[in-house]
């Protein structure tokens, strides 16, 4: 997905979300009302992300010799924790319509829900190569959006034939809680790069074994991973060997790189050679 398209997703997201709070306001819908202040965080969240996506892609240079990437993280847990603070907003204002309820335009709500659907369904469609943790936060916001309008168009027929206006609120309430489950677990993936966790998709001890197999490797220790963006995966290790063969940190560079670290940096030591870490092993489970 590349700036282009995030930037598509904001000018869409920001057009509909005034639209929508004057529709809301016309049809007297909680649902859609509250789904337009969402729609706004979003526009304004995305608006940083593709800033944040942006300067993520800078070179390193003497201030972050790691390069930007990090800026994208920030992206995504900025975006992350405006939609969850939307959800919880959401599901407040729309108990306090089951307590009061209100008559409903049910017919708005249909032209509205269609137009929804179709507007949040293109910027879905534009965000949907996500290659870092910022852009796949951008296109769950999409993603959410077109199921909220899909549950709207669906509980406004409900209420055009039953007149249970309550309906308009519980939906709301469920959207808002698969909104605010999957926000979440965004939240945690962020937090888990922010604080240094090895990647996911790494077995450090099935990484380690496959290390030792190489010649004259002895041992293996200050072992660590990490990952920049969850795209970009790095590692460190002190290698004790037997021999000083310089083929020998070239074979753990390319056995990493099978493993999807991109960046290694290895410390030879000798067998008699003592390491001055002394708080360099990992805990065994």
């Amino acid at each position: 997905m590349t700036k282009k398209n995030i930037l598509i997703a904001f000018l869409l997201n920001l057009f509909f979300s005034v639209f929508e709070l004057v529709g809301g306001f016309i049809t007297g819908s909680i649902a859609i009302v509250s789904d337009s202040v969402h729609d706004f965080s979003d526009a304004l969240t995305i608006g940083i992300s593709y800033f944040l996506e942006k300067k993520s892609l800078k070179k390193a240079d003497k201030n972050y010799t790691y390069g930007y990437n990090r800026y994208s993280i920030l992206g995504a847990f900025l975006t992350t924790s405006i939609l969850i603070i939307g959800s919880f907003l959401v599901i407040f204002n729309s108990a306090s319509r089951i307590v009061n309820p209100v008559a409903l335009n049910y017919d708005g709500m249909i032209f509205l829900a269609l137009i929804g659907i179709v507007i949040n369904g293109i910027a879905s469609f534009v965000t949907r190569d996500s290659h870092s943790l910022n852009q796949r936060s951008v296109n769950l916001h999409m993603l959410e959006d077109v199921l909220g309008w899909v549950v709207v168009f669906i509980g406004a027929i409900v209420i055009k034939f039953t007149d249970i206006v309550l309906i308009d609120s519980i939906m709301s309430i469920g959207v808002a809680l698969f909104i605010l489950i999957e926000a979440l677990k965004n939240m945690k993936d962020t937090l888990d790069l922010f604080l240094e966790k090895t990647p996911k998709d790494i077995d450090v001890d099935k990484i380690e074994k496959d290390l030792l197999k190489i010649d004259h490797v002895v041992s293996i220790h200050h072992l660590h991973f990490w990952s920049l963006d969850d795209n970009t995966n790095l590692a460190t290790l002190h290698v004790v060997v037997d021999k000083n063969d310089c083929s020998i940190k070239n074979d753990i560079k390319n056995k990493l790189k099978d493993y999807g670290i991109s960046h290694t940096t290895v410390e030879v030591e000798s067998k008699d050679e003592k390491c001055m870490d002394l708080n360099c092993h990992i805990e065994k489970n």
